[in-house]
């Protein structure tokens, strides 16, 4: 028999598969309940540590040509250009030097009269450094990944903040690393307060795509009390952000006859885009609830002040026959 008589081919009962449209129809489908199931029951947020605990050295060692060749421009920075600098910053060194002696006084009669009012004294607020090491490359947020995580003691919801003012907010937490939502992005708002009258207001990201890194206040009343270059800072009310931290400044102020708000356009204070290194804070409701005393303690308190109460009456009672009788009067 020949060989070209044999048949190669496998039969046709074999040939029979599913079509290049369905398949991709059932692919479709199941990518869509998997992103749903991500997103309401959070299935999939231990694969994503695991995941991001495996790729952290790999991300690592990809940002290190970028670091060095940032550290070679900065070590060839031009040499007149860094004296500039120096004097500038001894100016400045002199003159805050002159402030941080009036501020230790301050800070000094402020402490005293504090004892004198029996205040309760100031929270000390934990703070972890950490570095920028790259921006989300989603198009639609505005997030910035640190390379400090939960190892650092690193929480959801911790302040960011660098030299010059909030920066934004701690959103997702890794192991190693952690994403930090920025103020500009439309998901983010943040309580404030008009430094200048003392008004509290809610910052928003702007959802404008004219305005990549800009701010808004929003439900402001048209008769506020609001120009343009007041400063906002953090007014505290939130348990997050602890108060007086620099936010935003106003840009522009627009009031509209046919509505009761008016619209205010704010610049944040920090580097959005260029923030390199910057300050993780502790959220202030945990550093509050490690502050609060137990409830037990506080029940037993009102306890303990009227037995005292009851022994001093008590004692009073027992007193008073026997200060008469010295007296000589019967009782």
């Amino acid at each position: 028999m020949s060989l070209r008589t044999l048949e190669r081919d496998a039969p046709s009962s074999f040939k029979h598969s599913v079509a290049a449209g369905t398949r991709a129809l059932l692919l479709c489908a199941l990518a869509v309940v998997l992103m749903l199931a991500d997103v309401r029951f959070k299935l999939t947020e231990p694969v994503r540590q695991a995941v991001s605990a495996v790729l952290f050295p790999i991300q690592w060692a990809v940002m290190q040509p970028v670091e060095w060749l940032g550290g070679a421009k900065n070590y060839f920075q031009d040499l007149g250009q860094a004296q500039e600098e120096a004097a500038e910053a001894r100016r400045l060194m002199a003159a805050m030097s002159l402030k941080a002696y009036d501020a230790e006084k301050l800070l000094a009669e402020n402490q005293q009269l504090r004892d004198l009012l029996e205040l309760r004294p100031r929270l000390v607020v934990d703070s972890v450094a950490a570095e920028v090491m790259y921006e989300s490359p989603d198009s639609y947020t505005r997030r910035v990944v640190l390379d400090k995580g939960q190892v650092a003691g690193i929480v959801a919801g911790s302040p960011v903040v660098d030299d010059l003012g909030v920066l934004g907010q701690v959103t997702r937490v890794q192991p190693f690393s952690s994403e930090v939502t920025l103020l500009s992005d439309r998901e983010q708002a943040i309580p404030v307060m008009v430094l200048r009258t003392g008004q509290r207001a809610v910052a928003f990201g702007d959802a404008s795509n004219l305005r990549s890194d800009g701010m808004e206040l929003r439900f402001v009343p048209n008769d506020a009390d609001i120009d343009v270059g007041d400063e906002l800072v953090t007014s505290g009310v939130d348990g997050v952000y602890m108060a007086g931290l620099p936010v935003a400044r106003v840009v522009e102020v627009e009031r509209r006859l046919q509505s009761s708000f008016m619209r205010v356009y704010c610049e944040p204070m920090a580097r959005l885009d260029g923030a390199r290194h910057v300050v993780v804070l502790t959220p202030l409701n945990v550093i509050k609830a490690e502050h609060v005393p137990d409830a037990h303690e506080l029940a037993a308190e009102p306890q303990t002040a009227a037995q005292n109460q009851r022994e001093d009456k008590s004692a009073q009672r027992r007193a008073v026959p026997a200060g008469v009788q010295a007296a000589g009067v019967k009782p």
